[in-house]
């Protein structure tokens, strides 16, 4: 005899049986919120009542106003305010941006010249300044320009001529928005993580390339709603250039006012050409903020017309890759979309971070198409080792080298001389690196990112990258993820993203750090497995984790690292089974 039971009406709480309630024919009575409400008819009042007393208020004169706000004086100042506002941010902008480069250069007088007029320019109030560049013929007569310790001169112009009160308003307000600019980039710049820097430095970007199309793109988040409020400020400040008497905008209604003593009427034509201006740089200022966005929200609402320029972008995608296929897309076998292993030396490096020292006299040899895993407790110098031989980390002493040829110097006879940056750069491409974060540029999609490199530094046509680019997402499970966002992509994708971008550059050794350390547990197997696909393609491997069972499975050479020595070096069945040295075998017992 079967026994069953309904628990579907019994109270989990009580256990007592309840009658099961149809609610789908009740009506639903929304909660009310009587605070909202009064404060919503608090603001209807007082914006009645504002408007009320403007429009029936016959001083306000909405007659006079409308006969001189378009009149031909008015237009003529907001034509020229408008001209010294687009002027002056222009050039201000371009030189506050090369001020901010300046600042954070690694040349101390650069920085120190940029610190020392940032400091001047945001000292002087503007009405001085101005003053000063307007009587600038008292000091100097002429304005020559020479040559040099001779008595040659090429340019010889009177100084009151040349620096006419429209030139003097243009340079000062320049020189005034150039100064508080320089800061705003310069946050914006620092507000950047580094590890971008370091993803772009490992790909061999060059130092322009790096400012220009990683950091100052997302640095633009942070510089755009500061950066506006000072175009905004801008334009009102061309109301102090009437101590020039230059007329723009504001001038030219004291002018008016001061004739027909209409004063509130003249003064709103100029407030209203203002609110004009203002929101026509808030509505440029939205979608400029939602340029800069990319990558920064995952479900962005689209933009006018956005979907149409993506079907175009798209359809021109698919043209490219079909021209390019035909060169790269044809190679099936693994080995032809790698570059054959590099051997890496490592001959006696050391390197220190102030007392500490993190690596000592480092010995190790890593043969081509050799696969090594590096394991150790936390700070034991792994991932410092990891970043010195792609010298992203300049060590104090000794050499790498990869293939005969030393990272970051060159041989000429028996002495050696240190490679100046862009030529580290240039070496740095056969030595691809995974970061433990990623570090893939968030504002550039999964494409972008991928090509960027090959182009830039491989000299690769964009047809060619973008073709190989295909054939690198399909190799790591990606194809359908072309037009994504780093964002929009789970941990475990995002990593086989960085992965693809480092295969891009066909490099001769391959760097991993720590691949898996900062995915959630069910997705490092996806990860785990792209490497082990990696692994039996000939590229020189390296890789620092914490993984034991995964080094076992596809490692040649196991080293075991501790307060940066090398403890134990050996095949992973002599270190893990039957490791020599005491404390390698104390590590083990712990994380197997």
């Amino acid at each position: 005899m079967a026994l069953t039971t309904d628990f579907a009406s019994v109270d989990p709480g009580t256990g007592t049986a309840e009658t099961k309630t149809d609610y789908s024919r009740y009506r639903i009575v929304p909660a009310r919120h009587p605070g909202r409400i009064a404060g919503t008819i608090f603001a209807a009042l007082v914006i009645s009542v504002i408007l009320y007393s403007t429009f029936t208020n016959p001083r306000w004169g909405w007659n006079v106003f409308a006969e001189w706000f378009f009149a031909e004086p008015v237009l003529v100042g907001l034509g020229r305010t408008l001209l010294l506002t687009a002027l002056a941010a222009v050039s201000g902008s371009i030189l506050g941006t090369a001020l901010a480069l300046a600042r954070v250069s690694k040349s101390p007088l650069l920085a120190s010249l940029s610190w020392g007029y940032i400091w001047l320019l945001r000292s002087i109030p503007m009405i001085v300044l101005l003053l000063v560049l307007n009587n600038l013929g008292y000091l100097y007569e002429t304005i020559s320009i020479g040559v040099p310790f001779t008595d040659k001169v090429l340019f010889d112009y009177p100084t009151t001529q040349l620096l006419t009160p429209f030139a003097a308003a243009f340079l000062g307000l320049t020189l005034n928005q150039s100064a508080f600019f320089a800061e705003i980039v310069r946050g914006g710049i620092l507000s950047v993580d580094q590890g971008q820097l370091e993803a772009a430095a490992a790909l061999g970007l060059s130092r322009r390339r790096q400012a220009f199309r990683i950091v100052l793109p997302q640095a633009m988040r942070s510089i755009l709603p500061t950066g506006f409020n000072e175009i905004i400020g801008l334009a009102k400040s061309t109301s102090m250039v009437y101590v020039l008497a230059l007329p723009e905008l504001f001038y030219t209604v004291q002018v008016i006012y001061r004739r027909n003593l209409e004063v509130i009427p003249l003064l709103m034509v100029a407030t209203v050409w203002y609110l004009v201006i203002m929101t026509v740089l808030s509505i440029a200022q939205h979608y400029i903020e939602r340029y800069f966005s990319k990558g920064a929200v995952r479900n962005p609402t689209p933009l006018p017309f956005q979907a149409y320029f993506q079907r175009l972008r798209r359809a021109s995608t698919v043209v490219s890759t079909k021209a390019g296929i035909g060169s790269l897309g044809s190679q099936k076998n693994p080995a032809d979309w790698r570059a054959k292993g590099g051997a890496v030396r490592i001959h006696g490096i050391s390197k220190s971070f102030g007392t500490l020292k993190v690596l000592d006299n480092i010995e190790l040899n890593l043969p081509a198409s050799s696969v090594t895993a590096i394991i150790g407790p936390s700070g034991s110098g792994k991932s410092t080792l990891l970043r010195a031989i792609n010298h992203l980390e300049r060590v104090d002493s000794g050499f790498i080298s990869v293939d005969g040829e030393l990272v970051g110097y060159t041989q000429k006879g028996d002495v050696l001389y240190e490679l100046k940056e862009k030529d580290i750069l240039r070496r740095r491409t056969d030595i691809g690196m995974v970061f433990q974060n990623f570090n893939l540029f968030p504002h550039l999609t999964v494409l972008e990112n991928l090509i960027e490199a090959p182009i830039q530094v491989r000299g690769l046509s964009r047809d060619e990258a973008i073709a190989f680019a295909h054939e690198l997402l399909a190799r790591v499970g990606l194809s359908d993820k072309i037009d994504a966002y780093p964002r929009q992509l789970s941990g475990g994708q995002q990593q086989r993203v960085a992965i693809a971008r480092a295969l891009a550059l066909r490099p001769k050794v391959l760097l991993f750090d720590e691949p898996t350390s900062a995915l959630d547990p069910e997705l490092v197997g996806e990860v785990l497995d792209v490497i082990k696909e990696l692994a039996r393609t000939g590229t020189t491997l390296v890789i620092v984790t914490h993984e034991i069972g995964f080094a076992r499975e596809v490692a040649d050479t196991v080293v075991f690292m501790e307060g940066g020595h090398i403890i134990e070096t050996g095949s992973p069945v002599q270190v893990f089974n039957d490791a020599r040295h005491p404390r390698t075998r104390a590590f083990l017992a712990k994380v197997l």
